[in-house]
């Protein structure tokens, strides 16, 4: 049974989309694959069970059975609130161990390949003595490492994640440097592939950054935060986010900041700004608005007639009782996961592994 364990450099650096990736494009070659995430810190509650929501997405999304692997044991220990506090009060390494040997010998029966996928960089994990580089020991697996574009910067990180794993004795079957920018695509890849290659790393693949995986939806905006939702069309949940515009300024200023799925961050009594987001349409489609969605800062609201506009033209309205600057921090700074109904997120992460990384080498390396 081959395995492979995808950890990053840091947070965000790509590990789902590389997991998600993977899983799909490795279907034509192996029969049955097993997917798991030993340790989660983003978790979810599925049936009175805490399982981390990478986990929920792979379950979901992978609908063959060829990867069925009991959601529980895909996700065996998740790091909920008081976790890392309890742990430092009565540690409890040798529980932990179990649960993810356990889980893990589950999720491999009978399998020809098992994705693992970590939790942040290779020390993640060590305040309660399970860090990713000692996770991948422990399941005795190789690892790839995924790091977001550039060209210092990835090689720094790698450097230092690896000597993490060589200390724990953990082979690295090579990298993915994820997120590069297209007009630097040629320049980052070739300069990145010959720096570590000079250290004994191996390349994997270099994959462009698609700015669609780092567009959030109105649903997520409505999960991770406490905004108050006004009206919404039954369709506009997914509507996407590509630019937020901050109702700041004239009305007349603002009309050359707005461009297709912006999200309008303004106080309800500036009608101005909401009658302007109104007149804005697309200049492939007349009947849709350019605004796919609007947060009213300072828990003001403005005539229902202008919210039922709104609703008429499917852009969900929001309602938060914080000041602008405070809304626009909050929308800035939420963590965008590829989710179980984002297909066209999805479409799009396989289609960048499939055609961005050499799987060939990548089985000949584990």
């Amino acid at each position: 049974m081959k395995k492979i364990f995808i950890a990053a450099t840091k947070q965000n650096d790509g590990k789902t989309t590389v997991a998600l990736g993977l899983i799909f494009n490795l279907g034509s070659r192996f029969k049955n694959i097993g997917f798991i995430k030993p340790i989660g810190q983003r978790y979810l509650e599925e049936d009175g069970l805490k399982v981390d929501e990478d986990s929920v997405l792979i379950e979901r999304v992978v609908a063959s059975s060829h990867v069925s692997c009991g959601l529980k044991d895909m996700n065996p220990v998740a790091v909920e609130r008081g976790f890392t506090e309890n742990y430092i009060k009565h540690p409890e390494e040798a529980s932990i161990t179990r649960q993810i040997n356990e889980s893990f010998k589950r999720v491999a029966h009978k399998r020809d390949i098992v994705i693992i996928e970590g939790t942040g960089h290779a020390g993640v994990g060590s305040v309660f003595d399970h860090s990713n580089a000692r996770v991948a020991r422990l399941l005795n697996s190789k690892v790839i490492l995924v790091s977001s574009g550039g060209i210092g910067r990835p090689i720094d990180e790698i450097m230092l994640n690896k000597a993490l794993f060589d200390r724990e004795g953990v082979k690295l079957a090579g990298v993915i440097i994820n997120k590069v920018l297209p007009e630097k695509f040629d320049k980052v890849s070739n300069l990145v592939k010959k720096g570590l290659k000079a250290k004994g790393v191996e390349v994997l693949g270099a994959v462009p950054y698609d700015p669609m995986l780092s567009y959030p939806t109105i649903a997520q905006i409505l999960e991770e935060t406490e905004f108050e939702l006004v009206c919404l069309d039954e369709t506009s949940l997914g509507n996407k986010v590509s630019k937020v515009i901050i109702g700041a300024m004239e009305s007349h200023d603002a009309i050359k900041y707005i461009v297709d799925d912006s999200l309008l961050i303004t106080p309800g009594d500036r009608e101005d700004m909401l009658k302007l987001a109104l007149s804005c349409y697309r200049d492939n489609d007349k009947n849709k608005l350019k605004i796919s969605g609007v947060v009213l800062s300072c828990g003001i609201t403005p005539s229902k007639d202008i919210i039922n506009l709104f609703k008429e033209r499917s852009v969900p309205v929001l309602l938060a009782n914080k000041d602008t600057y405070t809304v626009a921090s909050i929308v800035h700074d939420i963590t965008v996961k590829i989710r179980p109904q984002d297909k066209e997120k999805i479409d799009i992460a396989i289609k960048l592994i499939k055609n961005n990384v050499d799987l060939d080498k990548l089985l000949k390396s584990i």
